[in-house]
C-alpha cells in the first residue's frame, strides 16, 4: 500500500479540482453546483518527485445517517481511516463556516495528520479568512489555488516530511507484498440508472465501498476500484479494476450539464475498459437503451457480458431465460453467444458466476490463430461456399492473416476486395467463430485489395 492522502472539506471548496491537478488528468467531474462528488475516488498523484495515492471525497455535510448526505459522509469517514495524511480544504472566498469548525474538530479527533489548505487564493484574495483558519487548531494554513496551480510548491514542502517518514517505515517492513506485474483486468459495469451497479460491486468486494440507496442517479463519476479475484480453474490471481459508472438514460432525457458530464464519463469508461458488464433489469430486459449501450460497447471492440439483475423476482425462470437468450441473439448478431448471468445484486445470488464468465470472454477477446491454420480454413471455406461472381468474374481470396487481438482482427487479401458482398463477409466471420471457437466477442475482418506486381510495368 502506497502513501495515501485524502482531500477533505465541505461541498464546493475545490476538492475535485485539486484532485485533478495532482493526478494530472480530469478524472473527477467538476462543476459550480455543490455536491457533485458523492463516492470517494482514488488516483495516483504526483507532486514534484513525490508519488502517492490520493482520495477525492464527497463534501462533508451535517445530516442524518440514513439520508443521502449522511451516507456520503460515511464514505468520507472511511477515506479518513485509510489515509496517512488529510488535506482539509477551506474556501477563503466564502470564509470560515460553522461546518468548517465542526469537521475540523472531527479531523482532530481522528488522530490523523492534517494540513489545512486555504483554497481559491488567486491573487491572495480572501486573506482575512486564511488568518481565521488558525482558529481551527490544525496548524498553519497553506494558501493554494487548485484551479490555477498556485501554492503547489508550499504544498510539496508540507507533504514531504510525512511522505519521507512513511517511505522509511515501508522499507523497514520486509513482510510487505511485492506488486503483481500483471496489468489489472479493466471491467466497466454499465447500465441504466438504478440498475444496481454499485450494489453489485459492493457485494463483489465484500464491503460498502460505493454509495448506494433507493435514489436513482446516485453515482455521478466513474469510480475505479482495485480488487483481486482468485481463479481456481486456472490457478491464478487476477488483479482487477472495477469501474462503477453513472446510469445511462436516453439522450432526449439528458438536459442538465452535470448529467451530460456524467454520461461522457461513463462512455469514456466503456472505451477504456476491456470487458463491459451490462446490467439489465430482468423484469424489463433489453429495452432500447440497454441495446444502445451494448451496441456501443461492441462497436468500440469491447468484450461484453450481460448481467440480468433481479432474477430472484422472476417466476418462470426457464422460460424467461430462453426468451432473453433469443432476444439477445436476434438484436446483437455481431457477437453471438454473449454470456448471460442471472443474478441478484441485493442478495448476492449468482454473483459468483460473474468473474468466471468474464475471464472466459476475456480469453476469447485475446484469441490468436496461426496463419497456416487460417489459410487452410480459408481454402476449405471457399471450396464449400465459393465467393459469388461479379460482372462474370469470380472473386478469389488469396491469403488471410490475423493482425491483432483485443478484439480478434483479420485481414484477407483478394483482387477485387471492394466487390465482395457483405453477406459473404458475414459468412467468413461466422466461419472463423465456429472453426476456431471464438464466441461472444466482436470479430473484425478487413478485405484488402492485393497489389498488382505488374502495375508499374504497364505504365512504362
Amino acid at each position: 500500500m502506497s502513501f495515501t492522502v485524502a482531500i477533505i472539506g465541505r461541498p464546493n471548496v475545490g476538492k475535485s479540482t485539486l484532485f485533478n491537478r495532482l493526478v494530472g488528468k480530469r478524472l473527477a467531474l467538476v462543476d459550480d453546483q455543490p455536491g457533485v462528488t458523492r463516492d470517494r475516488r482514488e488516483g495516483d498523484a504526483r507532486l514534484g518527485d513525490l508519488k502517492f495515492r490520493i482520495i477525492d471525497t464527497a463534501g462533508l455535510e451535517d445530516a442524518p445517517e440514513e439520508a443521502l448526505e449522511g451516507r456520503m459522509r460515511q464514505q468520507t469517514e472511511r477515506a479518513i481511516e485509510e489515509a496517512d495524511l488529510c488535506l482539509f480544504l477551506i474556501d477563503v472566498r466564502s470564509g470560515l463556516t460553522p461546518d468548517d469548525h465542526h469537521f475540523g474538530a472531527m479531523l482532530r479527533e481522528s488522530g490523523k495528520p492534517v494540513l489545512v489548505l486555504a483554497n481559491k487564493m488567486e491573487g491572495m484574495q480572501g486573506s482575512e479568512a486564511m488568518w481565521d483558519a488558525y482558529g481551527l487548531g490544525l496548524g498553519d494554513p497553506i494558501p493554494t489555488s487548485g484551479e490555477h496551480g498556485e501554492g503547489m510548491a508550499d504544498l510539496y514542502q508540507a507533504i514531504r516530511p510525512f511522505h519521507d517518514e512513511y517511505q522509511g517505515e515501508e522499507e523497514a517492513d520486509e513482510s510487505l507484498e511485492w506488486d503483481d506485474p500483471l496489468k489489472p483486468l479493466r471491467i466497466a459495469v454499465v447500465g441504466r440508472p438504478n440498475a444496481g451497479k454499485s450494489t453489485l460491486i459492493n457485494h463483489m468486494l465484500g464491503e460498502q465501498r460505493l454509495l448506494t440507496g433507493p435514489e436513482a442517479g446516485i453515482t455521478r463519476d466513474s469510480i475505479a476500484v482495485e480488487w483481486s479475484w482468485q481463479d481456481k480453474t486456472r490457478d491464478r490471481v487476477w488483479p482487477v479494476k472495477l469501474f462503477d459508472t453513472a446510469g445511462l438514460r436516453k439522450r432526449a432525457r439528458i438536459r442538465e450539464k452535470l448529467e451530460k458530464l456524467s454520461v461522457s464519463d461513463s462512455v469514456r469508461a466503456i472505451r477504456f475498459a476491456e470487458i463491459v458488464a451490462l446490467m439489465i433489469d430482468a423484469e424489463m430486459p433489453m429495452e432500447k437503451q440497454d441495446l444502445q449501450i451494448a451496441d456501443l460497447a461492441l462497436r468500440e471492440g469491447r468484450a461484453l457480458v450481460i448481467l440480468a439483475n433481479k432474477w430472484d423476482l422472476i417466476k418462470d425462470k426457464d422460460q424467461a431465460f430462453r426468451l432473453l437468450r433469443e432476444k439477445i441473439e436476434r438484436l446483437l448478431p455481431q457477437a453471438p453467444g454473449i454470456p448471460i448471468i442471472q443474478i441478484s445484486a441485493l442478495t448476492g445470488r449468482g454473483v459468483e458466476k460473474i468473474m468466471p464468465a468474464i475471464t472466459d470472454v476475456y480469453m476469447n477477446w485475446n484469441a490468436r490463430v496461426k496463419t497456416a491454420d487460417l489459410n487452410q480454413w480459408m481454402k476449405m471455406a471457399q471450396e464449400k461456399h465459393p465467393p459469388p461472381a461479379v460482372a462474370g468474374r469470380r472473386i478469389r481470396i488469396k491469403y488471410i492473416a490475423q493482425t491483432k487481438t483485443r478484439p480478434p482482427t483479420f485481414v484477407a487479401h483478394c483482387q477485387r476486395a471492394d466487390d465482395l458482398p457483405e453477406s459473404y463477409r458475414r459468412y467468413l466471420i461466422n466461419g472463423l467463430r465456429e472453426a476456431f471457437d471464438i464466441p461472444a466477442v466482436p470479430i473484425r475482418l478487413q478485405m484488402k485489395k492485393q497489389d498488382n506486381p505488374y502495375a508499374n510495368e504497364k505504365k512504362r
